[in-house]
C-alpha cells in the first residue's frame, strides 16, 4: 500500500512537471540587433515613439542601441550601420549654398573637419549648422553594392529620404521604408508611422503588409483619419523586399 502511494505521487509529479514545461513561456531566441538614431533628439526628441519602437523591437529578441544628437557620428554613417540588422534613422533637413544637407548630429569640431576633408571640400559634408551635415553625395561616393548587405530593414524619418532610401538599397539594404515627400518633426504624426509599422512588424506581418496596413486607412478615408484634414495622406512607402519579417 505504501509503495502504491509513492508511486502515485510520482506520477502526479511527472505529469504536473509536464503541463508547466508545456504552458511556461520559453525564452524568445535573439533575433538580431537593431540601432536607432535620432540626430536632433534635443530640438525635437522621439520621446514616446522611439520608446515604443524600442520596446516593439526588444519584445521579439532584438537588442537595441539607442544613439541620439552628437553621439550619431559620420564614422557610424561609414562604416558602423552594416552591424546592424535593423536600421532606423530620423533627422531633419536643411538648405546651404543651394545644396541640402541631413543633420548627422556628430558636432564640427576642428578634428571632424581635419578627418573628413574630402568630403567637406566637395560640399558631401557641411558643417555651417555647428553640427556636421551630410549631402546625398556622402551616400553616392562611400556605399558600395555590399556596405549595407547586412542590413535587413532600414527606416528613414525625414524630409527627402526617397532619395537617400534609393542609395540604401543599393548598398545591399533588403528593405527601406522612407518619406516621400517634406515631412515635418513637430507633431510626431510621421514617428507614430513609423510605431506602428515596427508594431505589425513585431506582429509577424511582412514588410508589405505592416506599411499598406498602417498607412491605408488614410487613403481609404476611414478612422483613423488626421483631424485637422481629412485629405491627409501619409508621405510613407517603402522600396526593396516586401515579403522581409522580423521574427
Amino acid at each position: 500500500m505504501f509503495k502504491l502511494k509513492i508511486a502515485s505521487v510520482l506520477l502526479v509529479a511527472v505529469v504536473l512537471v509536464s503541463v508547466f514545461a508545456y504552458y511556461a513561456p520559453s525564452a524568445r531566441a535573439t533575433q538580431g540587433r537593431a540601432l536607432v538614431m535620432s540626430s536632433i533628439d534635443k530640438t525635437e526628441p522621439f520621446g514616446y515613439y522611439g520608446s515604443y519602437i524600442e520596446e516593439k523591437l526588444k519584445s521579439i529578441g532584438y537588442t537595441v542601441t539607442i544613439l541620439n544628437d552628437e553621439k550619431v557620428t559620420v564614422d557610424l554613417l561609414l562604416s558602423g550601420l552594416s552591424s546592424y540588422d535593423v536600421v532606423i534613422w530620423r533627422t531633419d533637413s536643411y538648405s546651404w549654398a543651394h545644396r541640402t544637407y541631413w543633420y548627422v548630429g556628430e558636432v564640427a569640431t576642428q578634428w571632424v573637419l581635419n578627418s573628413y576633408s574630402n568630403d567637406f571640400a566637395d560640399y558631401a559634408l557641411d558643417y555651417h549648422a555647428g553640427i556636421v551635415g551630410v549631402n546625398l553625395s556622402f551616400f553616392q561616393a562611400h556605399y558600395s553594392s555590399s556596405s549595407l548587405s547586412n542590413v535587413k530593414l532600414a527606416i528613414l524619418l525625414f524630409s527627402g529620404s526617397n532619395s537617400v532610401a534609393t542609395e540604401f538599397a543599393k548598398a545591399g539594404a533588403q528593405g527601406v521604408v522612407f518619406c516621400v515627400t517634406d515631412i515635418s518633426l513637430q507633431f510626431g504624426l510621421v514617428d507614430d508611422l513609423a510605431g506602428q509599422v515596427v508594431a505589425y512588424l513585431a506582429l509577424g506581418y511582412d514588410l508589405n503588409d505592416a506599411v499598406w496596413t498602417t498607412v491605408s486607412p488614410y487613403l481609404s478615408n476611414i478612422p483613423p483619419e488626421d483631424p485637422l484634414d481629412s485629405t491627409y495622406s501619409p508621405p510613407f512607402w517603402y522600396l526593396g523586399d516586401g515579403s522581409l519579417t522580423l521574427t
